[in-house]
């Protein structure tokens, strides 16, 4: 006798995970309601940071259009402050400087960061203490980095120079000399800043897979060879960012020149910041500075794009 089962259909017995089964809709679309709760969480952060981002700069892009001293009634003077920017040559002594500050930081902090990254993520001792010591200056504030440095690198009374009289060390002037001030910076801000690209290799090295360094020793590879070409490529993207964020960093020093120098001496330390601080502030050009600021924003805009480019041409992809 032949058995006969029950002709079922399978697709009905399916659980409704396809589309339609997110409440919402038929389409599997969310709710109005549950779309309005989003925006309503979302709209007190979103007025803040629209508050605090584009408001100020619609208004300061206003100012550049101005002669005004946020005193005295402003003066609407189209983009003339533009075409004196352009003829200015203490702006153009800013811009060299953080130039030169910005060559001599944004590749030191890298490769720095990258060489002390390798030694801390090598398994030694009291390995924790050497990475606490690393990170613990870039926690603290620039200013406070600042006001510790006019202890040590005083001309008459700073450690660096007690160490040099021991060493039988003719005295520098250090802050005080123009052909040093700058160098003094630079040195300044790497203590204070190489922790961020110390602790940004040091997750990019442990991210790097085990399996592809152990196949490249049983190929033949040796230390270096395993690191030139397999731990570096990996470590590209990264190496990237941490250039960008750090030259953002570099255009944008203010914090340690006011708290150290303030320009001096012989304006050998003015930096593009410090100069719109200079104008805003100091000789109350607020329309000027808004243009000094959006010359700073162009040439950070340019700079950042064309890093980006650089990446993705070398198919490095860091954002």
């Amino acid at each position: 006798m032949a058995i006969t089962f029950p002709n079922h259909d399978l697709n009905a017995a399916k659980p409704p995970f396809g589309r339609g089964a997110v409440k919402g809709g038929a389409e599997g679309r969310p709710s109005l309601r549950s779309t309005l709760t989003g925006w309503a969480f979302c709209a007190p952060a979103t007025l803040l940071i629209l508050g605090l981002s584009v408001f100020p700069a619609g208004w300061a892009f206003f100012l550049s259009l101005q002669k005004n001293d946020l005193i005295t009634p402003a003066t609407n003077v189209g983009f003339a402050n533009y075409k004196v920017l352009a003829q200015d040559p203490d702006m153009f002594a800013a811009a060299w400087h953080t130039l030169f500050y910005a060559l001599m930081y944004v590749p030191t902090s890298v490769i720095g960061g990258l060489l002390l990254a390798i030694a801390l993520n090598r398994p030694i001792k009291f390995q924790w203490f050497y990475r606490t010591c690393i990170f613990v200056p870039f926690v603290a504030s620039a200013a406070a980095t600042g006001i510790l440095a006019n202890f040590v690198f005083d001309e008459k009374f700073g450690a660096a120079n007690n160490v040099l009289r021991l060493m039988g060390l003719p005295q520098q002037g250090f802050l005080t000399d123009k052909h040093q001030a700058m160098m003094v910076i630079v040195i300044i801000s790497l203590w204070g800043s190489i922790g961020f690209c110390v602790l940004t290799y040091l997750a990019a090295l442990q991210d790097v897979s085990q399996d592809i360094l152990d196949a490249a020793r049983v190929d033949g590879a040796n230390k270096w060879q395993t690191f030139r070409y397999v731990t570096l490529p990996e470590l590209g993207p990264v190496t990237v960012f941490t250039a960008v964020w750090q030259l953002i960093a570099a255009i944008q020093l203010f914090d340690l020149v006011f708290t150290t120098t303030k320009g001096q001496p012989l304006n050998s330390t003015v930096t593009l910041v410090f100069y719109l601080y200079r104008m805003a502030f100091m000789e109350f050009k607020a329309g000027y500075a808004s243009a000094i600021a959006y010359a700073i924003f162009a040439i950070t805009m340019i700079l950042t794009l064309f890093m980006v480019w650089y990446g993705k041409k070398s198919k490095v992809e860091a954002f």
